[in-house]
C-alpha cells in the first residue's frame, strides 16, 4: 500500500503537457470506485456533485465539514490519488483557507482545486492580491502537513468575470508565483488561446471538457496537462434519474434505463473494499 505522500508524487507526475491527466469526476463513494475501476489513474471531486449529492447547492455553500467527510469516504474507497474540489476554500480569509486544506489532506487528499471566485463580494472575482494570499496559505498548510499536495488555482474569468486572455494570463501567473502547481480556466476551450496559456503560464494547465468540446487529442496538441469532467457526470447521471422517472410515469417503459452499471457488478465492487 502506497502512503499518501507517494500518491502525492504520482498525482503530480501524471500532469504532462501533450499527455493530459483525464479526470472523470465523481461525487461519493461508489462514483468515485466506478471511476477508478474503469481504469482512471486518479479520482477528482466535484463540488457541485458533492453538493448536490447531499442536498446543497452548489458555490460555496457546503462548508468545510461536510466537504472533508466526503473526501475522506473517497480516498478510503479507492486506491488511486485523490482531489479535492475545495470551492473558494471554505473560508472567509487565508488562515481559513488553510484550515480547510489541512483538514482535506487529513482526510486523504493529495490534491486541491482553489477557485477565485468570490461570492461574497461586489465583483465576481477576487482581487489577485487576495486570491494569491489564499494559494498561498493552502500551499503553506500542504508544506508544514509534509504532503507535497498539487494545488491547481482555478481562475474563474471565463465563468464569471471578464473572458479576457489577458486578465486570464495576468492572474494565472500571480497564482503560480503564489505557489499554485497548475492552473485551471473553466469556460475557455477556444485552440489558439489555450495554446497561449499553456506555453505561458509555465505550469500545467487544466480545461474543463463536456458534451460539445474540443476532443481529448484536439487539447493535448494545445499543450493542455488535464482534462477535467467537471460536473458534467453527476449532471448525466441525475439526467438519467429524471427521464427514467418521466419514461416511467407517462409511458409505463423503461428504456431509459438501458446500459446500467448491473446490481452484482456495482455491488461487488463496492463489497471488494470492504
Amino acid at each position: 500500500m502506497s502512503t499518501q505522500r507517494d500518491r502525492a508524487l504520482l498525482f503530480r507526475s501524471l500532469h504532462v503537457p501533450g499527455r493530459p491527466l483525464l479526470l472523470a469526476n465523481a461525487w461519493d463513494a461508489a462514483s468515485a470506485m466506478v471511476v477508478a475501476a474503469a481504469g482512471a489513474s486518479a479520482v477528482a471531486t466535484t463540488s457541485a456533485g458533492v453538493a448536490w449529492s447531499l442536498g446543497s447547492p452548489d458555490g460555496d455553500r457546503l462548508g468545510a465539514a461536510a466537504a472533508r467527510d466526503l473526501v475522506a469516504r473517497v480516498a478510503a474507497g479507492v486506491t488511486v490519488p485523490v482531489s479535492a474540489d475545495i470551492e473558494g476554500g471554505y473560508a472567509q480569509d487565508a488562515e481559513g483557507v488553510g484550515r480547510t486544506v489541512r483538514e482535506v489532506l487529513a482526510a486523504g487528499a493529495v490534491g486541491v482545486n482553489l477557485e477565485d471566485a468570490d461570492r461574497t463580494g461586489a465583483a465576481p472575482l477576487r482581487t489577485i492580491e487576495d486570491q494569491a494570499a489564499r494559494l498561498a496559505a493552502a500551499r503553506a498548510a500542504a508544506d508544514e502537513a509534509g504532503i507535497p499536495m498539487f494545488l491547481n488555482a482555478r481562475v474563474d474569468t471565463y465563468l464569471g468575470g471578464s473572458a479576457d486572455l489577458g486578465e486570464t494570463l495576468e492572474r494565472a501567473t500571480a497564482y503560480v508565483e503564489a505557489g499554485a502547481d497548475g492552473v485551471f480556466v473553466p469556460g475557455l476551450l477556444d485552440l489558439p488561446a489555450l495554446a497561449t496559456l499553456a506555453d505561458k503560464v509555465g505550469a500545467p494547465l487544466n480545461v474543463l471538457a463536456g458534451f460539445g468540446a474540443p476532443d481529448v487529442a484536439a487539447l493535448a496538441a494545445q499543450g493542455v496537462a488535464r482534462i477535467s469532467l467537471g460536473s458534467a457526470v453527476a449532471e448525466a447521471a441525475y439526467g438519467v434519474a429524471r427521464r427514467a422517472t418521466e419514461e416511467l410515469l407517462r409511458s409505463g417503459t423503461y428504456t431509459a434505463l438501458d446500459g446500467a452499471l448491473p446490481y452484482p457488478e456495482l455491488n461487488a465492487l463496492l463489497d471488494a473494499r470492504g
